[in-house]
């Protein structure tokens, strides 16, 4: 039987098949997407010829240091097909992301692509999501009035994101508050009812924007999920 971190490595090696020669390839941020980018940089090597727009720093420099060309979003017109990982999914393609830290990015990239595909360890399938707490990307000035306005929510309990003791910053400068809801009914009313507030920049709450998921399975095969 598989580790997790091995499902992790079974779902992101299935995932290159997708990547066709040509693409414009979304690559997502996490500890999954790590694998698949390597698998990726192997068939780079073998000739496939592909450009590829990256969702956080992190991705970007692994990309580049393994031959992948690596391109701005501005500078394409659409992405063909994106590959991230997700924290939290549920039977409908519905996600929750941002776990690591890359969530705006995340969410712009996979708006401007034809296809998203999410690839996961079957750990992360979830009847009803909530149970990861869901990451909100806010400004660092007022947050703690934002926090207070995400609260009315219906919120349980929300811990500003932090890295050695400081605040984690993402790419863009921005804090993350991480949001125990711990069961989301409506996700998609949510994730408006978020964007509407002042201060908030964009929530991890990714609605109707999965195509498929893979899961990397302890046998070692693989299982697709599709609406």
């Amino acid at each position: 039987m598989l580790s997790p971190e091995e499902m992790k490595r079974v779902a992101g090696e299935y995932a290159v098949g997708f990547v066709q020669p040509g693409f414009v390839t979304g690559i997502g941020t996490g500890s999954t997407v790590y694998y698949f980018i390597h698998a990726l940089a192997e068939k780079v090597k073998q000739g496939l010829d592909i450009t590829a727009v990256v969702t956080s720093r992190k991705s970007g420099e692994l990309s580049k240091q393994l031959g992948i060309t690596v391109t701005d979003l501005n500078d394409v017109d659409t992405i063909d097909i994106t590959i991230d990982g997700a924290d939290e999914v549920d039977k409908q393609l519905q996600l929750i992301k941002g776990g690591g830290g890359a969530l705006l990015q995340e969410k712009m990239v996979a708006a401007a692509s034809r296809k998203m595909i999410v690839i996961a360890d079957g750990n992360k399938i979830a009847d009803q999501l909530g149970r990861f707490p869901l990451p909100v990307e806010v400004i660092p000035y007022g947050w703690k009035q934002t926090q207070k306005h995400i609260g009315k929510l219906g919120c349980r309990k929300i811990i500003l994101r932090e890295k050695d003791g400081k605040p984690f910053i993402t790419d863009h400068g921005h804090y993350i508050l991480d949001c125990h809801f711990e069961k989301i009914e409506q996700a998609s009313l949510l994730s408006q009812q978020l964007n509407s507030i002042p201060g908030v920049v964009e929530n991890g709450l990714f609605i109707d924007m999965a195509s498929a998921v893979i899961i990397g399975k302890e046998d070692g095969t693989t299982q697709t999920m599709t609406k």
